[in-house]
Parts: structure tokens; sequence; C-alpha cells
């Protein structure tokens, strides 16, 4: 007997979800039976009025198919689901098993948060979840949102845009291939190639995958990023871009390119605030710049620009080093104004420059920012300059230097206070002939083909030539000597060496020596080849010479 009421009951309570489920029509004008015209249907014409499941809907015909628990609504078909979902079309098929509803022509839907227009539009209640197979628009109070297809998540208030997409509001226009996007938080999640521009200025963003924030403006980059300002372009593997603080930071395979300056600035981590017209840059940082047909590479283990386009000035800090096809070098801290095309290095600086190494307290070199042509070098306090021999070290010293560059090439050199040389004297065969140590006030020195044509010394001259066999050990180096050439950068990938240089200087930093009181007029003389005991003697008397 148990067994039979549980039985009931169940064919009881099926029977009653059977009639629940089943669509009802509440009124109409008129309802009746055509059997011809649409076999095994019940047609209800004039202010049709139905319900189902929590939904009503209302028209101007209804069609229902009992057998099927389904209808076609037809005629100004205004569909009702609970207090939040309205939706007007031409036509509606509804399956009320399945609670499927397929509506067409002109199709209208609103939510709290959006408003729906397409020509086709398939809407789950069971899922609640909305597809149009063809063109849609989503407009919300942030946005309009427009694709060839795409699914509207009602529960999530998640939009997924399937084809051609576009997004834009009073600041923004967004184009993608595919997108998520959310309604009420206005947060886009980019899935496809996607571009994005800004209204105001025409900032370009291009992305393949990330996100952007439709009503705060910021976003976050994730693959294959770039941004395009009027003046930079900036990439990287990860970009957080504010647009109303014009701040943005990048991680991983930098590239921030500026089109005024035809410079390219790489690294591992950046900061860029656009309004400050200032970049940080770190993690193998690295700056290059073109100049004439060639390009200067900067590194430092930070990389700061600042500066509006017409007068960019470059910092780099801490174990600088920096390398073009014809000059390298290394610092520990650099200072470089483009607008003036004043070049300052500091803190044991080092040139390697036309077969020279140049070094003192601080060096200067001054472009011509037009031409972009080295103009002149200046080099401030403990001033040395070294040229390897086969044999030995040629060696100049002094207090200061001051060189001139034609053409890129270093053509005259002045030396000035506590002037010492050393050098070792060649003929055109290249044969050693003699080794000089002289020191004086002051010095003029030409150069060509990147070798030392004329030493000219001025003033307190002392010192002396010798043969080879007869040169003193003790004069082969002047104080403060040091050949810096394992140091030297000879190509790009040079400059990410660090070593521990910095260290060693400041133990062996030379110290500066008192200034010799001129008392001997300028004398010019010169000599060619071999020279004989008496051109050796003038040489001794006038500390004066020319080397091949």
């Amino acid at each position: 007997m148990k067994q039979i009421l549980f039985i009931l009951c169940i064919l009881f309570v099926t029977t009653a979800e059977a009639q629940t489920r089943k669509i009802k029509i509440l009124s109409a004008d008129d309802t009746f039976n055509n059997v011809e015209k649409y076999p095994g249907a019940i047609v209800s014409i004039g202010n049709v009025f139905l319900e189902h499941e929590g939904a009503t809907m209302r028209c101007k015909m209804a069609i229902r198919y009992e057998d099927d628990n389904r209808l076609k609504a037809i005629g100004d078909v205004f569909f009702n689901q609970g207090d939040t979902i309205t939706q007007t079309s031409d036509y509606i098929e509804y399956f009320g098993n399945t609670k499927l509803v397929k509506s067409y022509g002109n199709v209208i839907l609103k939510d709290p948060l959006i408003t729906l227009k397409t020509d086709t539009l398939y809407f789950d209640r069971t899922l609640q979840k909305l597809y149009y197979p063809t063109n849609g628009t989503i407009i919300d109070t942030t946005n309009t949102l427009k694709s060839d297809r795409g699914i509207y998540y009602l529960k999530d208030n998640k939009f997924e845009a399937l084809s051609h997409v576009e997004v834009f509001n009073d600041e923004n226009d967004m184009v993608s291939e595919k997108l998520e996007y959310y309604t009420d938080s206005g947060i886009v999640h980019i899935q496809g190639p996607s571009t994005i521009i800004n209204k105001k200025d025409s900032t370009r963003i291009y992305t393949e995958r990330g996100t952007f924030n439709s009503k705060t403006s910021i976003s976050h980059l994730l693959k294959n990023s770039k941004i395009y300002f009027k003046n930079r372009i900036i990439q990287g593997d990860s970009i957080y871009y504010n647009q109303p603080r014009e701040f943005s930071s990048l991680t991983g395979n930098i590239k921030i390119t500026d089109s005024i300056n035809k410079s390219v600035i790489k690294g591992g981590y950046a900061e860029l605030y656009r309004f400050k017209d200032s970049v940080f840059i770190t993690k193998r940082a690295v700056a290059i710049s073109l100049v004439g047909k060639d390009s200067m590479y900067v590194h430092g283990k930070k990389l700061m620009i600042t500066g509006k386009p017409e007068h960019r000035v470059l910092r780099a800090f801490s174990n600088v080093k920096f390398f073009k096809n014809d000059m390298s070098g290394k610092c520990d801290s650099m200072h470089v104004d483009q607008k003036s095309g004043l070049t300052q290095l500091f803190k044991f600086p080092v040139i390697w420059a036309q077969g020279n190494q140049i070094s003192g307290d601080t060096i200067q070199l001054l472009s011509n920012p037009k031409t972009e042509k080295l103009d002149s070098l200046k080099i401030l306090r403990n001033a040395f300059m070294i040229q390897k021999d086969s044999t030995g070290y040629n060696q100049m010293a002094g207090k200061r230097m001051l060189g001139k560059f034609i053409d890129n090439d270093l053509r005259k050199l002045h030396v000035i206070g506590n002037c010492q040389v050393v050098t070792y004297d060649r003929n055109e065969a290249q044969e050693l002939l003699a080794i000089s140590a002289i020191r004086s006030s002051r010095i003029e020195i030409e150069m060509k083909d990147k070798k030392v044509q004329y030493i000219t010394h001025f003033r307190s001259v002392k010192g002396d030539t010798y043969p080879v066999k007869d040169f003193p050990e003790e004069k082969k180096e002047i104080k403060g000597f040091l050949w810096r050439g394992d140091e030297q950068p000879l190509k790009m990938e040079d400059i990410f060496i660090h070593d521990e240089m910095a260290k060693l200087l400041e133990k062996t930093k030379p110290k500066v020596v008192q200034e010799i009181t001129p008392s001997v007029k300028p004398t010019i003389s010169t000599g060619d080849n071999k020279p004989t005991k008496g051109e050796l003697k003038k040489i001794k008397r006038r500390g004066i010479k020319k080397i091949n």
C-alpha cells in the first residue's frame, strides 16, 4: 500500500510539473483552430497575453503547439522575464520544454545594465545566456559595443564578443577580434589582436592579450603589446598603463623608441611619466642613438631620460659603458644633453678612441647637434692619454687636456699644467729610434691618420731623449699610469660586462701634481728621418719633436 501511495505521489508531482511547464495563453481577443493552415496548433489573435515559468509575452498573434509545448509569437512582440529583462521584436519562436527563446527582426533587449540590439537573438532562459549570430550592439552607461557575433551571460554580466568587435565611449575607441566585457565593472579582457585609440591625443594601444578598464582607462597588456604616443613607441612583455596619470610601467624585453631623436632604449624594467617627459629604465638597460651612419650604445645599471623631444637629457648611473665603432668608454655616471651636444663622464672615466686611451677625473665631449659630429674634448684634472706601442706605451699627462675633432677624428690636443710625455720615437719604417721623457708647462699635439705627428712643448721644458738601450726604467711610466685595455668594449655586447675596476681605481687614484711655473718662451723645431747626434741635441734642448 505504501508503495502504491509513493508511486501515486510521484505521478501527481510529475503531472503537476508538466502542467506548470505548459505555455499558457492568459488572454486574447480570439482563439481558434485552423487545421488546414496551422495543423496541430491553436491560434490566438489580438492583444495576446501568454505566460510560462515566470516569463510573460504579448503579441498580435500567437500560434501554440501544445504537443511540442512551443509557440510562435508574431507582431509587436513584447517579452518580459521577471522585473529585470524586457525585450521587443517582430517575431519570437519559444520552446517551453527547454525555455529557449528565438527572436527575429528589430530585437531590442534591456536589463538593468545594458541595452542589446540585433536582428536575431537566442535566449537560453535556463542558462540565462544570450547569443546573437549576426551583427549586434550592446549599450551600457559607459560603452557601446558592436560585434558580428556575441554571447551575453546575464548572471555574470559578462559579454563575449567573437568577431570584428568595436568598443567605444567618449574617450576611447577600441577594435578587436575577440574579447570579454563585464558590463558592471567596465573591464575588457582582450583575447586577440586589439587596438585602442584615445580620442583626445590619438594615443594608440595595440595588444593581443590583456585587460582594459573602460571606466578608469587603465590597461594591463600582456602579449605583443605596444603603445604609440606622438613621439614615442613603447613595448614590452607586460605593460601597465594608467592613461589619466599618463604613467606606464613595463617589464620584460622593453623597447622605447624616440621617433624624433632617432633613439631607442631597451631593458628589463621601465617607468614612463609622460606628463613629466621622464623615462626610468633598469635591468640590462641600454640607450641606442643614431650618430651619422653609426649607432652609439650606452649601458648603465640605471638609465633616465628626461625633457621635451627637442631637449632630451640622458643620465646613466653605475657601471656605465658605451660603444661606437670608432669610440668606446666607461665611467661611473654619464650625462648627455642632446640639445647642446654635451656629453659628460664622471668618476674614473676612460675613453678609447683612435688607438688612444684617454682618462681623467671628468671627461667632456662636445658634438655639433646639427651635424652630429664630434667637435671638441675636455679632460678636467689628472688628464692622461696612453697609446700602446709594440715596445711600450706612449703617454701624455697633465692637469687638463683640450682636444679638437675634424670629421670625428681627433686632430689637435692641448695639454695644460704639469705636462709629462713619454714617447717611443719611430721613423717612417716604424723602426724605433729613441725614447723621450719630457716635462713642460704646456703641450700642443697635432694628429693625422690617428697618429701623433707633432708634439710641441712650451715653457719649463725639462727631460731628455734617450737611445733605446739607455732609457731609464724608472721613467718608463708616468706617475698615475694605468693601462685599462682589458676593460675596453670591443663590441656592443661587451657593454654588459661589469667589472670591479671602480673599486681598484679608488685605491690607485693619482694625486694632482703641482704645476710648473712657466719660464721659457715657446720654440718650434721638427725632424723627419733618423736623427743625427746634432738633431738629438736639438730635440733635447728645445723639447720639441716630430714623430711618424
